[in-house]
């Protein structure tokens, strides 16, 4: 790991990329951190940066290439996503869409078990750094790493970001659990359902099984669908205790991205013909088309199968 200081960019100023570059300030890196609403300009405070970190929600990364596409930024720059979403338009995940953009730069994916007023406060906290540049990786693993907050790498980028995104998906279904009062049994139920689920779809898509058993996957899955911390979470409990959608994000602080997520993933699923019974029960409701109580319904009276019928793991 190497301990050379950082001139890093981060782009988002939200509540993930406040805390990051929190993070990155303590290690003493040099952070500039930049929105929409900055008076400088996005070429300016990219000028000289060794990282560019992208913090934006999944409607912002497009807007966000096209900006950075016109201003030739240097292939030796690392771009960092950390994104958890898929683009409506393509269906790609953010990383995707970075590598097809910028095909010569090291891409970086970061993602874990992150509730970023958890890590704001100081709580130990753990997260992954993926890229198929491994020095790359070493070097965004050196930037935020700390006594509070330690930083795996590995290979896998698309199996990184496919756990952070499709865990939205399912803290959804698990804030519906919660907000029924359905129990410890049937939220155990679901969340170990829920893994084999992201499995099926992320390794159909290209990602490695055992991605998912890591902190991006089954990590960030425990911690984002017991915490009222998490928005996708409060999504999903507040639509059980018989609030509207527009309600709750009327509510909300900071964007739901599993509610995006779940639309894209029905459509990508359809046409790549791959089952996910939690995610389209999470899709009809929603759209409106079901109750919490029918999407329960729903799911317990699927045909009974083996545990392990539809994974080779």
């Amino acid at each position: 790991m190497t301990n050379q200081k950082t001139n890093l960019t981060i782009i988002g100023a939200g509540i993930w990329g406040t805390t990051l570059a929190s993070l990155a300030s303590h290690n003493a890196h040099s952070v500039t951190l930049w929105s929409r609403s900055n008076p400088e300009s996005l070429e300016s405070v990219i000028r000289g940066a060794n990282v560019i970190l992208s913090a934006v929600s999944m409607q912002g990364v497009s807007p966000i290439i096209e900006q950075l596409q016109q201003l030739k930024i240097s292939p030796s720059t690392i771009i960092v996503t950390a994104t958890k979403g898929l683009d409506p338009v393509t269906t790609h995940t953010p990383s995707q869409l970075w590598y097809h953009a910028f095909p010569e730069n090291p891409i970086v994916v970061l993602s874990g078990p992150n509730l970023s007023k958890e890590i704001k406060n100081g709580l130990p906290a753990a997260t992954v750094v993926s890229s198929i540049n491994e020095k790359a990786a070493e070097t965004v693993q050196a930037i935020f790493a700390s006594g509070t907050f330690r930083v795996y790498i590995n290979n896998d980028p698309l199996g990184t970001e496919l756990g952070g995104t499709l865990k939205n998906v399912m803290a959804i279904a698990s804030g519906v659990c919660d907000g029924l009062q359905l129990g410890k049994n049937a939220k155990a139920a679901l969340l170990t359902r829920a893994l084999p689920e992201m499995i099926r779809i992320g390794t159909k898509l290209g990602a490695a099984a055992e991605t998912f058993f890591g902190l991006s996957g089954l990590g960030d899955l425990l911690a984002t669908c017991d915490s009222p911390l998490s928005r996708n979470y409060q999504v999903g409990y507040g639509l059980a205790q018989g609030k509207t959608l527009d309600q709750i994000l009327a509510e909300l602080e900071g964007t739901a991205e599993g509610i995006n997520t779940t639309n894209v993933l029905i459509n990508l699923a359809n046409k790549q013909e791959i089952p996910v019974p939690i995610s389209y029960q999470v899709y009809r409701l929603l759209t409106g088309k079901i109750t919490p109580d029918q999407a329960v319904q729903a799911l317990m009276e699927r045909e009974l199968k083996s545990e392990f019928y539809d994974l080779d793991l």
